[in-house]
């Protein structure tokens, strides 16, 4: 049978990640391109014991289905945790969700019509890019600076997209860029869009990752006009693998996500759910953040002096405050492209910052550089490598 595809998927490209990491697999390759946690931060005897106790005790509630809302101690705990930073649940639900990705998928059907405009940070994540794409949305991408979105360049985008629905952004340690939106940006992007009648997706899954520098409150803690939408994960902070994130939504739309959310997979797995409430509950969570922390601190400032050590001067690269990315950009508004790929002949692995962009048909001078993963070895060895071809490559190019 020949089938036709929908408008809603045969225009989306699969992810230039995904098909990288089938690269990192090779034990020859130096991965630099991956975005996983270091499974050095996994917390496992914790998490088999949780389980093993909870099957014995209580094994229907957690084999049996699930409310789809969530876990309702794991939702009460989640308000209880967030308003510690601003968020008010008077105003404001949240639901339990299946990762992150879900939480953009529920908001996106919740809103978006097919044609309608998405506003993005550009470069920003590939996964929720694409969900915006499944679903028809125009995508318009505001420029990045080091502390946050272009606001010129934003408010220029407000203006001339008048119905634009809604506002992608990552404001901490963002993916790609590593980059965190600066306080007074955050006020700046939070006015406009709410004078525009535009929502801000809020996407935070690396906020509790923060490894230097001050704590910013979530933008949705200063919701007054209940325009924002917040999203995190419990994949950075407890384990990938559980496929469980949580999302801050007005009161209002409780309904409408409910629904949405039990048109898409009924409910979220309902035995980590236990899991994630029982550690975050009967354990030291807050040590246990503390060391992944610590992790991520001693690759990221190992990566950074070997960057600054080995790498052309011309060569200007972010540098985090948390998160799990470095992006570095070739002077000149040179594309990345043909570097990454001398580099990954080489043997290490980055990704090209093209594979972030609103427009895939762009040029991006950036290149994407993932440091939880590596070894210390591997950091070493690989931008050994990349520094090298960095005075090489431009070199060649003046």
């Amino acid at each position: 049978m020949d089938f036709t595809l929908s408008r809603r998927i045969s225009g989306v490209q699969g992810s230039i990640i995904r098909e990288l990491f089938k690269l990192g697999v090779d034990p020859n390759m130096i991965s630099f391109g991956g975005g996983n946690p270091s499974a050095e931060t996994f917390p496992v005897a914790e998490i088999a014991e949780i389980i093993d106790r909870v099957l014995k005790d209580n094994p229907i509630s957690v084999l049996q289905y699930g409310l789809s809302e969530g876990y309702p101690p794991l939702r009460e705990y989640m308000k209880q945790y967030l308003a510690k930073k601003g968020i008010d649940f008077e105003k404001n639900d949240l639901l339990i969700l299946s990762g992150a990705q879900q939480c953009c998928d529920l908001v996106t059907k919740a809103l978006v019509n097919e044609g309608d405009v998405v506003l993005t940070e550009d470069p920003a994540f590939i996964g929720c890019l694409n969900t915006f794409r499944t679903y028809g949305a125009k995508l318009v991408g505001v420029p990045m600076e080091d502390d946050g979105m272009d606001l010129a360049a934003l408010e220029a985008a407000l203006e001339a997209n008048p119905n634009a629905k809604l506002l992608y952004m990552i404001p901490n340690f963002q993916n790609p860029t590593g980059g965190t939106t600066s306080s007074e940006k955050r006020a700046k992007i939070y006015a406009l869009c709410a004078a525009h009648g535009v929502a801000i997706y809020e996407d935070d899954p690396y906020g509790e990752i923060r490894f230097s520098g001050t704590p910013l409150p979530p933008i949705k803690a200063g919701d007054s006009e209940g325009i924002v939408f917040y999203a995190g994960s419990f994949s950075k902070v407890m384990a990938p693998a559980f496929r469980l994130g949580y999302l801050v939504f007005p009161k209002e739309l409780l309904q409408p996500i409910t629904v949405g959310k039990q048109s898409t997979d009924v409910h979220s797995n309902t035995l980590l759910q236990h899991v994630c409430y029982e550690y975050m509950t009967g354990y030291d969570f807050e040590g246990h953040l503390e060391k992944a922390r610590a992790v991520y601190r001693k690759k990221c400032a190992h990566m950074l002096a070997e960057m600054d050590a080995k790498f052309h001067p011309d060569i200007h690269f972010t540098r985090p405050e948390g998160g799990l990315f470095i992006m570095a950009y070739l002077p000149g508004g040179k594309d990345a492209q043909p570097f990454v790929r001398k580099g990954i002949e080489k043997g290490v692995l980055t990704v090209p910052g093209v594979a972030f962009m609103a427009d895939t048909n762009g040029v991006s001078s950036g290149f994407r550089l993932n440091y939880s993963m590596p070894s210390d070895e591997q950091i070493t060895r690989g931008i050994d490598i990349l520094g090298a071809l960095t005075h090489d490559y431009l070199a060649e190019k003046r």
